[in-house]
């Protein structure tokens, strides 16, 4: 009696009780999509009722597929990452994956141990928000990857893979053209880590700007910093200090605009009358922040879902060839500059 306890439910012992195929049984444990609801609670219930254990181990050693993605990005604290991983993993969970999730804490040595742990879990594809510096040997690492690797958001040029993001010039020059349309001449550009693709990008579009309108380029009113709200204070009170202060702020995104609308706020100058700021990203809390916030809107639940379809279409081989997907950034114009 005791043995038959002790043994082992089948897959097949389920399809039975449910009355399916096995394959039809094996799609509702993998959590395939296109199996029809009904079906897919007939076959848990008898899942439920007999006491089944999916081996997920031997499932994955038989099809040579986990069904697992790795999805890495830089700080889930940050809205911009969150919204963008509510696109990739909605999307990937469609398909029929299950994510794992690795947040880098845009730290180099974390980002490395992370990509290490992901292919030891032998995921099928990876989604990478790469940090704002990453090693040598990640950069290896990555050309090395015999599975597929979409980048999202950072671009890293010396690596052979797609990429999903914003054209972050064109969302830097349409920032900083709509100050100048407004009048100002003496534009300041705050925030961000210069080594990273995303602040190239918008330096490019910020001097495009400058230069389109013959405004004098001046490095003193260009100040980097962390990525965050503490970054954009930090960057603010750097400015400030300065003998000409601007008359208008370019944010590297909505985060640091956050930071420097709160020094801005405690020195008694006030957004949208004594200085107009414009941020990047159209995070959730841009609209609803006193005031509401310009911004620059990137898409990122957007960029998220193409990640996701992009990494899906190579995992299934419907894609061979490399891709680069650039979305159309768009200015959104509240009260931090009316």
């Amino acid at each position: 009696m005791a043995n038959n306890q002790n043994k082992r439910i089948t897959l097949q012992e389920v399809a039975e009780h449910a009355g399916v195929s096995t394959t039809t049984a094996s799609l509702v444990v993998r959590n395939n999509p296109r199996i029809s609801q009904a079906t897919r609670e007939r076959v848990l219930n008898s899942i439920e009722e007999l006491g089944y254990i999916y081996d997920r181990v031997a499932a994955n050693m038989r099809s040579q597929s986990s069904n697992l993605i790795g999805v890495i990005v830089t700080n889930i604290a940050n809205k911009f990452i969150s919204e963008f991983l509510i696109g990739a993993q909605n999307k990937l969970e469609e398909f029929g994956y299950t994510v794992l999730l690795g947040t880098t804490f845009d730290n180099a040595e974390k980002q490395q141990n992370l990509i290490s742990t992901m292919v030891e879990h032998r995921v099928d594809g990876l989604i990478l928000n790469p940090s704002s510096r990453s090693l040598e040997k990640t950069v290896k690492h990555l050309n090395n990857l015999k599975i597929p690797l979409v980048l999202a958001n950072r671009e890293l040029h010396t690596i052979n893979a797609d990429y999903v993001g914003i054209d972050y010039e064109q969302g830097a020059y349409q920032a900083v053209t709509h100050l100048v349309k407004k009048g100002h001449r003496r534009i300041a550009f705050l925030g961000g880590i210069r080594e990273s693709s995303t602040w190239i990008g918008r330096m490019e579009g910020y001097r495009r700007a400058y230069k389109e309108n013959d405004l004098l380029f001046d490095e003193s009113i260009i100040i980097d910093s962390s990525p965050t709200i503490e970054g954009g204070e930090e960057a603010a009170l750097a400015l400030l200090s300065s003998s000409n202060p601007p008359t208008a702020i370019f944010c590297f995104s909505d985060m640091i605009a956050f930071g420097v609308m709160k020094v801005l706020s405690k020195q008694g100058i006030e957004v949208g009358s004594d200085m107009d700021i414009v941020g990047f990203d159209n995070i959730p809390d841009a609209e609803i922040y006193h005031p509401p916030l310009t911004t620059v809107s990137s898409f990122p639940k957007s960029i998220g879902i193409q990640a996701a379809k992009l990494l899906h279409s190579k995992i299934s081989g419907e894609s061979t060839e490399l891709q680069r997907i650039i979305l159309k950034p768009e200015l959104v114009v509240r009260d931090t500059s009316k």
